[in-house]
């Protein structure tokens, strides 16, 4: 089982790609500290823990952090082995999976980008 003695995610609450971060710490039963950020008037912590792109989520974990969400994921799953698995062990099958999160990803930012809905 993975060291979890430190687990801080910053996130926003209207962030879709922050919720899914907290999803998968849910889901995988991790406890964590969760910091709400405020992007109008982003913390001294979210600009050095995130320095490219000073966006959220970030996930520190015992010091270190990870940026972006489908990092952050792969990282929760990598390190955490108990609870359910967040992508599938068939690397065809984990292929599909980053497939639709990326296009859900890149939908989830047209709608909140533009305010439209691609699909309709």
């Amino acid at each position: 089982m993975a060291e979890q003695s430190k687990v801080i995610l910053h996130g926003m609450w209207v962030s879709p790609f922050a919720k899914r971060v907290e999803l998968a710490l849910n889901l995988k039963g991790i406890s964590y500290e969760y910091v709400e950020e405020d992007l109008a008037n982003k913390s001294d912590l979210l600009l050095k823990y995130n320095p490219v792109h000073k966006k959220v989520p970030v996930l520190v974990h015992n010091g270190k952090t990870i940026a972006e969400s489908l990092v952050i994921l792969e990282y929760i799953d990598e390190t955490w082995k108990d609870g359910p698995k967040l992508l599938p062990s068939d690397p065809y099958k984990r292929a599909q999976a980053r497939f639709w999160s990326k296009f859900m990803q890149e939908q989830t930012s047209t709608i909140i980008v533009l305010g439209t809905c691609p699909f309709k």
